[in-house]
């Protein structure tokens, strides 16, 4: 009979998912993955989607796999990326397609809702970033193209809301997600109905928020039977960076965390939101967070445009080749705006870089060395921004950078992160999504008292290592 206690993240990102199983051992968290799929976009009726059916075969089959493995877990927990759900009718079943947050449907929907409510009006209520992709653009976009969608819905889900309710057949929406649609009061913490009754949008689709640590519930007879064991579905920050930030090993507020992978994350976490006009000129957002904290951050595009182009390379080079390649073209001083819609969902990222640097009159890059660290230093220069801004909202001067996630593997980013920023920058841990997801269901099982002792065994349980503003190959 096995004694330790086990407990499974499910973590799904805009290109792969896992099945990470944690367990606390000798004053210490353990991790080991059991399971990892691919997820990627469709084209489904003219639009960009997510292949939500496949999704969830994926997450019964991870399941099964602990069963194989005889590493039961005593509670799942599943976080997504942010902004897009679902919409189900009255028997539970799914209103249209499943679009994802990069299709072009939202395109011109920002001014739908400005005709509505002005722009700084509705930051001073939400405290989110504009991005065009926001779940309140998408609804709007719903509304003006498929009103019978929103006419027909019962109940609106974020992506892991969803998967939650096929488990479970039980609807809870979850707090930190809900606040990545824009449609949240920042100062109430719960759903603007009076927004939404300006916007034209049903309230009745929106149900109760609940925390991270609340019990969904039992898996379904169905689903127990599929996967061969019974266990609790607890909700964790189901937004991918809500569980990350829960994960950043530092209990010190002189410290900038940036959750680095195909999106970069970059902010400050504080208990009370800035809604401000000056905030909102320099475009953060006040996310929810673990225990009602506000993740204060800005959305940066990350690894994408990396992933991208070396996808687009004949030459299938390891990431160690892609540093020494991107240090050989550090010669080249073209920089881009990392946040440009160009580089959002581009047929080439090669094409879409050429154009940027032509149509701004900047030397085009031309070899892959030149794209790569066009991109590298780019993405450094828009971090280093970033933190000065952070320290001019605030009036606070920061000492370090905690970088987590995937992206904290890459040595020369890194390293051009702390040239540029000259702060201290320490890397690790790499999988601070899927920990933060352990950490929100151990917390419920009260393997720990807090999230302050829970972050200081993280520090002492993964390896986080100090950066060196030179590197060399």
């Amino acid at each position: 009979m096995n004694e330790k206690k086990f407990y499974l993240a499910v973590d799904i990102g805009a290109s792969s998912g896992r099945h990470i199983l944690g367990w606390f051992e000798n004053g210490k968290i353990r991790l080991e993955e059991i399971y990892r799929f691919e997820n990627k976009l469709i084209k489904k009726n003219g639009h960009l989607c997510w292949d939500i059916e496949n999704l969830f075969n994926e997450v019964v089959e991870g399941l099964k796999k602990c069963k194989e493995l005889d590493r039961v877990p005593a509670s799942v927990g599943i976080d997504t990326w942010g902004v897009d759900f679902v919409l189900l009718d009255a028997d539970g079943k799914i209103l249209g397609d499943t679009v994802a947050y990069r299709d072009s449907r939202t395109k011109g929907m920002d001014n739908e809702v400005y005709r509505v409510i002005g722009e700084k009006e509705l930051y001073a209520r939400n405290g989110i970033q504009k991005q065009l992709f926001n779940s309140i653009y998408q609804l709007m976009a719903i509304k003006k193209f498929q009103p019978e969608l929103l006419d027909k819905a019962e109940h609106f889900l974020m992506i892991p809301e969803y998967l939650n309710y096929l488990l479970t057949g039980e609807i809870k929406n979850e707090y930190t997600n809900a606040t990545t649609s824009q449609l949240v009061n920042a100062k109430t913490q719960d759903w603007d109905f009076e927004l939404m009754e300006m916007l034209g949008i049903p309230t009745k689709i929106f149900g109760k928020l609940y925390m991270p640590k609340t019990s969904v519930g039992l898996l379904a007879e169905e689903i127990s039977k599929r996967v061969g064991f019974q266990t609790e579905v607890v909700l964790p920050a189901t937004h991918d960076t809500g569980s990350a930030v829960m994960a950043v090993p530092t209990t010190e507020d002189d410290s900038i965390y940036l959750s680095s992978g195909t999106w970069s994350l970059m902010g400050i976490e504080r208990l009370i939101p800035d809604c401000s006009e000056k905030s909102r000129e320099h475009n953060f957002t006040n996310e929810g967070g673990y225990h009602y904290r506000y993740r204060y951050l800005k959305n940066i595009m990350g690894m994408w445009m990396m992933q991208n182009l070396r996808r687009e390379f004949k030459h299938k080079y390891t990431f160690e080749e892609l540093y020494k390649l991107a240090y050989i073209g550090r010669y080249f001083t073209s920089v881009v705006n990392v946040n440009a819609e160009d580089f959002l969902a581009p047929d080439s990222m090669i094409k879409a870089l050429q154009n940027y640097c032509a149509k701004t009159n900047q030397e085009v890059p031309e070899t892959h060395c030149e794209l790569l660290y066009c991109v590298y230093c780019s993405l450094a220069r828009c971090y280093a921004q970033t933190v000065v801004e952070i320290e001019e909202v605030t009036g606070k001067k920061f000492k370090q950078i905690n970088v987590v996630g995937g992206g904290c593997q890459d040595q020369f980013l890194n390293a051009l992160i702390a040239t540029e920023t000259g702060k201290e920058v320490f890397a690790g841990p790499i999988e601070a999504t899927a920990l933060g997801n352990l950490m929100a269901q151990m917390l419920k099982d009260n393997v720990f008292e807090d999230l302050n002792e829970a972050r200081k065994v993280v520090a002492k349980s993964f390896d986080v290592k100090p950066i060196e503003k030179t590197l060399r190959f």
